[in-house]
């Protein structure tokens, strides 16, 4: 084993499916040789309430509330070299989708004129303020690399972070680029 110390990695996750997250554990057994190479602080699993400093900082998801965007900001901070993972942290793509229609209009279909448990009434208590619209991460900071996907698939990952690792920057083709 190599005297080099692990590069830190964290990964959150803000508003979308995380469907970005679970390709990332699609690496199967490459997640083996990627942890010889990197040491996890955080992630959506490990429930860590703060980012420490890291070399990489992954971010899946668009920025859907005010806590998103603090999340963000405190991984750009935190990070090195920060890294979007697929197309809602890129485009905004699907939270976005509740852009074409008022924030109201889409709370209320979804809680008030919907069959639910929530009496008839949006419940607050439980549901972040949300901004008014969802907007893509490099709004609010800078992004250094784009795994590009809907969801990227592993080996798309895969080839991103090595990259990323080895000091370059991942060049992109649609060959391995995926959309589901």
């Amino acid at each position: 084993m190599s005297d080099q110390p692990k590069v830190k990695v964290a990964t959150v996750w803000l508003g979308g499916c995380s469907g970005c997250h679970m390709s990332f554990l699609d690496l199967d057994e490459r997640l083996v040789d990627l942890f010889k190479l990197v040491e996890l602080t955080s992630s959506p699993i490990t429930d860590l309430k703060e980012i420490p400093p890291v070399d990489v900082g992954i971010v899946e998801g668009a920025v859907c509330n005010e806590e998103n965007a603090h999340v963000l900001k405190t991984l750009r901070k935190q990070s090195k070299i920060l890294v979007a993972l697929g197309d809602c942290a890129i485009t905004g793509n699907v939270p976005a989708l509740r852009n074409q229609k008022d924030l109201g209009e889409v709370l209320a279909r979804g809680y008030i004129e919907t069959e639910s448990t929530c009496a008839g009434e949006v419940p607050n208590e439980v549901v972040p303020p949300l901004c008014a619209k969802v907007r893509p991460i490099q709004e609010f900071v800078k992004v250094d690399a784009f795994i590009p996907g809907c969801p990227p698939d592993a080996d798309a990952i895969w080839y991103g972070l090595t990259e990323l690792l080895a000091g370059r920057k991942p060049q992109w083709n649609p060959s391995n680029v995926r959309y589901d």
